[in-house]
């Protein structure tokens, strides 16, 4: 019996020399093909120092950066609530969110080839041969049973990473669905605080036009008393009820802006509009937060878009590989063991045990340029992120100076305009209190009250630009930001 399984294990290690065999060879081919498949283009960015249009003072820059809930510093109350409900009812969040779970499980699938695969087979069987035809066995039983249990296992080597790149692309994919998805809040929290000030600013706007429509009619009740004493015609009557026409005109399309606000608030917030009340109130009492844009080169970390086109550029390096790796040779092992018997008591006795081992090689010869196309696709696609990676960069920073440059310019236009509307109101005063005395014309007091009109209505339109070009430029920042980490210093380490 010695002697026998001695036989057995040389006859074993015969069977699985060649197996080591491939193997080894495999192996010396591993750092050539390391080399092959490293390919990783590079972006060539020009980040420049500074931005044109910020403050020169670093220090200040750096005490200004925008925190996490940036939008506390417009000092509504309102507002923010507005901002929680939406960060926490958003759809567009909660589908983000979804895709963040589906590229997790898209990772989860493509990293199962670097496991082995093991199945369980188990079956019975009982079968009878018909003796009338013949075929059944002379002599032997007319029924026959058969019990087996295997288990086999299947594993493909990954030399050339093939199956590593894959994972590495599925995993940057997910991580590129995590920037979508701070993408996706920045964009609802600047979407609701736009809505909000627009309903501010429709309610300033509605407030002028009625003020201005009170004032159009004490006027047109002076000029009736003029007409009624002989000072004044029906043709004057007639141009400043225009006036008061007007200015009633102005009211529904004011209201209708203020309507369709509050219902892209209630949208945001993913409830119906019957059920969102917005007090609202005036962009007078809105405060002007400071901020200023920190370095360039940090934009390139608090961008979600610009992290998302960087992930999404890795995972196209990643498909670039498991594309070349398509091209080199695979190698699979495979391995049988269980047992077979046709008797159920004896099936788990040795002499009933089976197994089988085996090694694959397959190298693709012709398949119609297939893996060719495949990977010229996988490198047009990844000259695609990589440009689409520079553009968002670039973009970042023209959106940083444009909103820089916008809240300097609207700034100054507000100012500029508040003073007109301060002349222009001094100078109705005056024209209506001449009007009441009898000392002046009626076209001065025409020209003075529309002057006033438009004026009113031009400032309330400036302010909602100016508070916007602030929302832009905490837009172009990426959000809020994290706050740097504390350094201490020899002297705080001493003390403590």
């Amino acid at each position: 019996m010695r002697r026998g399984g001695n036989c057995v294990q040389s006859g074993t290690k015969a069977a699985l020399r060649p197996l080591w065999t491939m193997l080894q060879g495999t192996c010396l081919m591993l750092t050539l093909g390391g080399c092959l498949l490293s390919d990783k283009p590079e972006p060539a960015l020009d980040i420049p120092q500074s931005y044109d249009a910020s403050s020169p003072k670093p220090a200040l820059a750096e005490a200004a950066l925008p925190p996490l809930d940036w939008w506390r510093g417009f000092r509504s109350r309102e507002l923010t609530e507005i901002i929680e409900q939406a960060r926490a009812a958003n759809l567009d969040i909660a589908a983000a969110i979804a895709r963040i779970v589906q590229a997790d499980a898209q990772a989860r699938i493509a990293g199962a080839p670097l496991l082995p695969g093991v199945t369980l087979d188990a079956a019975a069987t009982r079968s009878r041969a018909s003796q009338s035809t013949g075929t059944g066995t002379a002599g032997g039983p007319s029924e026959r049973n058969n019990v087996q249990a295997t288990l086999s296992a299947s594993y493909e080597i990954d030399f050339w990473g093939k199956n590593r790149s894959a994972l590495r692309a599925a995993e940057e994919t997910a991580v590129a669905s995590r920037y979508d998805r701070e993408v996706v809040g920045l964009t609802t929290v600047v979407s609701a605080a736009n809505a909000y000030f627009q309903v501010l600013a429709a309610q300033d706007r509605l407030t002028v036009a009625r003020e201005n429509q009170a004032s159009a009619t004490r006027v047109l009740d002076l000029i009736k008393q003029r007409v009624n004493a002989g000072t004044a015609s029906a043709l004057d009557t007639a141009q400043q009820e225009s006036i008061v026409n007007t200015q009633r005109a102005a009211i529904p399309p004011l209201e209708q802006t203020l309507k369709q606000n509050r219902n892209a608030l209630a949208v945001v917030m993913a409830r119906s509009p019957e059920s969102v009340r917005v007090r609202g109130g005036t962009l007078r009492a809105i405060a002007y937060p400071r901020i200023t844009p920190g370095l360039p080169s940090e934009l390139l970390t608090q961008r979600p878009d610009i992290r998302e086109a960087e992930a999404q550029l890795a995972a196209a390096n990643a498909n670039v590989e498991n594309a070349r790796a398509q091209m080199l040779p695979s190698i699979t092992l495979t391995g049988e063991g269980g047992y077979q018997s046709a008797i159920l008591r004896t099936l788990m006795r040795p002499e009933s045990a089976l197994f089988s081992f085996g090694a694959g090689l397959t190298q693709p010869i012709f398949d119609g340029l297939r893996l060719q196309g495949n990977l010229d696709l996988t490198k047009g696609r990844q000259d695609e992120l990589l440009q689409n990676y520079r553009k968002a960069v670039i973009s970042g920073f023209a959106d940083v100076e444009n909103a820089l440059d916008g809240i300097r310019q609207t700034a100054l236009r507000e100012r500029l305009q508040g003073d007109v509307v301060n002349s222009s109101r001094r100078a109705f005063d005056i024209a209506e209190q001449r009007l009441r005395e009898g000392t002046v014309d009626l076209v001065t007091v025409l020209q003075t009250q529309q002057t006033l009109y438009q004026a009113q209505d031009t400032l309330a339109q400036a302010r909602l630009a100016h508070v916007q070009a602030i929302v832009s430029l905490y837009q172009a920042l990426g959000g809020g930001w994290l706050p740097k980490p504390e350094v201490a210093t020899i002297e705080g380490s001493d003390a403590r």
